[in-house]
């Protein structure tokens, strides 16, 4: 919304300003900001002088907004054209070096084209042995005394020679410093012959040309020491070669890099890591010596810091290979994630040494090394699921407490993290997938800085789903129908079965734990904020910190969904095993209902049919089991209470057959069988209600069922029938009385039997 309302206002500056008009190009529009005259302080109040102050809020986040774009946009224009940029630089540096070859040479024609032009004397040595002149005139001349500036030129270049003979540098940079000042400004301000000045133009050149040879030769030699090194790139720099000299510098350090690295072997150390180690120390080393050389000789110079740059990320690219080739793809193809990590936190915390300096190598190490940590992730996922995939075979479904010497929360847990582990039970099976999981998230978590994140928790979904697929086919009379896993590996269908109903709640018991508590307390410790300090958690801020992420919450719903596909698979089970009696018939036919007063109108056994007494009687085995199994986790035990009723009685409501006879079948629904059928669901609704599991879902359900036999009946006997059923009381009073008989816990057999009471009713199917 500001947007939109700063354009309004930007584009109703535009046209109230007479230098914004439309008609105007943008370079003339541009036209007062490029004048010297410009004020912008005076501009800005000329433009802000009729705006309220909530527009002039707009326009200053308008702006602070278009700043960071624009510089954004830069940031990723200059990483986008970094190559050209060097290579340019790279030119330049070449082409300046030329140009000063260049000027030399012109100015050695320049002397020469002179001295052509005023003609050659005879009154010089110098003239004399340069241009070949007669032999009598030579002779001539061999008989004159030399000037002064002769001698000078005589001794200047003896002088030079044993300077460059015994390597003394400093003297002769000195000595040509010298030379040139008096070929520029002549001998005691007097400008020197050009015979002379070519003279010693030829002198300067071949003598510079010899020194730097000599420097270049000391600056590629292996044995010379750090100050020698410096001490002759600086002094080709004063000669003015130092793109040449910053190469010569580099190369010398990678030569020296390569004596140090020749020493260092896989098979000399028996430990990758170690190996890693002292492979990036001297990388790094080396790296960092260099880039102090580089800014004590040539300073922060943009086309010098930009060939270190290139440089040192040649360097990094080989380290990154050879780490790779020995270490990483050894251990990405085993699934060994624990060296993995140590090798790229090793190389990586050399490069945070480096960042100081303007080096921020770690961009290229992490690109070079998230396909191997990428491969040991999806490698070690792979080891995880194989290892439960065993386990399922021989576990019995048994919820035990960890192992001794286990650690459930891995071992950085928390203090809360071990009051859950010293109540948490799981089977063994479930015990082995937390214990790796949790040893996962512990090798992972500080490989943040490869942002795999995303990938490790979707590889971690997969392989939970995987597990999930295993438990439920432990259920009797399920099988997941699948040859591979998400992860490219074979499925192993062979599980030990969950024979009884606690063996069965002991797998949601172990999905629910992992799904709820293990897998999610584990998942934080990829997050940035685990790695920079661990604090003392309570229970809300623990589940505060979980919640904090938008992934995590994501990847938290998908585990729930993975848990739910077993609790559904558990309710349709059982549902079956409810619904259909041993010999495959099922328990509940619109027979039961329809067959009620065809006899005798007036004596109805009034007590719940027997599917809902089965049904009570499943849940509430079902329930006590789960009161034990599912402490501190009754919502979990609730909603299974109350999926598998809502399977039943959607089974029942869907049920074609069932309601094709009860709506349209040659025996009507009477008054007493709609009783019963309304007896029926009551019971269902109360023995809910009392287990608190009676959830809106369900209870709608229930009401549409009875809505549905009201009016079959209705339609069959043409008799309102809530004229003749009996008030809610009565069912709810006969739901009550069959739910205690049902679960043992009232008697009623010394009771004087009152045919018109719910108690007589109940009686008279207790004596039958």
């Amino acid at each position: 919304m500001a947007s939109s309302e700063m354009l309004a206002f930007s584009s109703s500056s535009i046209r109230d300003s007479a230098e914004f008009d439309v008609d105007l190009l943008l370079s003339d529009r541009l036209k007062v900001f490029k004048t010297s005259q410009f004020d912008q302080k005076a501009y800005i109040t000329s433009k802000c002088l009729n705006m309220t102050e909530k527009e002039i809020k707009h326009l200053f986040s308008y702006l602070i907004d278009l700043k960071k774009a624009s510089a954004e946009e830069m940031r990723k224009s200059v990483y986008a054209n970094y190559s050209a940029f060097i290579r340019t630089s790279k030119e330049i540096s070449d082409l300046e070096g030329e140009l000063l070859a260049m000027r030399n040479l012109l100015s050695s024609q320049a002397a020469l084209v002179h001295g052509l032009a005023e003609g050659v004397g005879v009154d010089s040595p110098l003239s004399a042995d340069s241009y070949g002149s007669t032999k009598e005139d030579t002779s001539e001349v061999a008989l004159a005394e030399p000037t002064d500036t002769e001698k000078w030129l005589i001794n200047f270049v003896d002088n030079l020679d044993v300077l460059l003979a015994e390597r003394r540098v400093d003297e002769s940079l000195e000595a040509l410093e010298e030379a040139e000042r008096t070929l520029k400004e002549g001998d005691n301000g007097q400008p020197l012959s050009p015979n002379a000045a070519l003279f010693l133009q030829d002198a300067i050149t071949e003598r510079r040309m010899k020194l730097a040879d000599q420097l270049a030769h000391v600056a590629s030699q292996a044995y010379t020491s750090g100050v020698e090194l410096r001490s002759a790139i600086e002094a080709l720099k004063k000669l003015g070669d130092g793109p040449h000299a910053h190469k010569l510098l580099l190369n010398s350090h990678r030569h020296s890099l390569i004596e140090n690295i020749r020493a260092i072997s896989p098979s000399s150390v028996s430990y990758g890591g170690a190996f890693t180690a002292a492979l990036a120390h001297q990388y790094f080393s080396v790296i960092a010596q260099a880039a102090n050389d580089s800014l004590m000789v040539f300073g922060d110079e943009p086309a010098y810091a930009s060939e270190l740059v290139t440089w040192a990320v040649k360097e990094t690219e080989a380290l990154a290979v050879m780490v790779k080739r020995h270490v990483l793809a050894t251990s990405a193809a085993s699934g060994g994630l624990r060296l993995a990590s140590e090798c790229v936190q090793t190389c990586l915390g050399h490069c945070s040494l480096l960042e100081a300096r303007g080096l921020a190598l770690s961009p290229i190490l992490l690109k070079l090394f998230r396909p191997c940590i990428e491969e040991a992730l999806t490698n070690n996922l792979k080891r995880i699921e194989h290892s439960c995939s065993a386990m399922v075979v021989v576990d019995d479904w048994t919820l035990v407490h960890p192992p001794p010497g286990v650690r459930p929360l891995g071992a950085n847990a928390s203090s809360l993290g071990s009051a859950i582990a010293s109540q948490l039970k799981l089977s063994t099976s479930a015990h082995r997938f937390n214990s790796m999981v949790q040893e996962f998230f512990e090798e992972v978590g500080p490989l943040e800085m490869l942002q795999l994140g995303g990938s490790t928790l979707e590889g971690l979904l997969q392989v939970f789903n995987s597990y999930i697929n295993l438990l439920i086919n432990a259920l009797p009379g399920t099988t997941m129908e699948t040859d591979q896993d998400n992860l490219g590996g074979s499925v192993q269908k062979t599980v030990r079965m969950a024979e009884t109903e606690s063996q069965q709640l002991a797998l949601l018991a172990n999905a629910s734990m992992l799904a709820d508590e293990l897998l999610p307390r584990g998942a934080m410790k990829l997050a940035p904020s685990h790695q920079a300090g661990r604090i003392l958690e309570t229970p809300g801020r623990a589940a505060d910190r979980q919640n904090r992420f938008p992934e995590h919450r994501d990847w938290k719903r998908k585990l729930q969904r993975a848990v739910d596909r077993l609790r559904d698979s558990f309710c349709r089970q059982h549902a079956l095993e409810l619904i259909f009696n041993e010999d495959g018939e099922i328990r509940l036919t619109a027979e039961t209902y329809t067959s009620i007063g065809l006899n005798n109108k007036n004596e109805a056994d009034w007590f719940p049919s027997p599917l809902f007494q089965v049904v009570f009687t499943k849940l509430t085995q079902i329930a006590s089991i789960a009161m034990d199994m599912f402490v501190g986790r009754e919502r979990f035990a609730t909603v299974l209470l109350m999926r598998l009723t809502e399977t039943v009685m959607l089974w029942l409501s869907e049920d074609q057959t069932f309601w094709g006879e009860i709506e349209g079948g040659q025996t009507p629904l009477t008054s007493l069988g709609l009783q019963q059928f309304y007896l029926d669901m009551e019971f269902v609704i109360f023995f809910s209600s009392q287990g608190r599991y009676l959830s809106r879902h369900l209870h709608q359900v229930i009401k549409n069922i009875i809505a549905r036999a009201v009016d079959a009946s209705a339609a069959a006997t043409g008799i309102d029938p809530y004229s003749v059923l009996p008030e809610d009381q009565w069912f709810v009073e006969v739901s009550q009385i069959a739910m205690k008989m049902l679960t043992g816990e009232a008697y009623f057999g010394n009771i004087v039997r009152d045919v018109t009471s719910p108690t007589a009713s109940v009686l008279s199917h207790g004596s039958n």
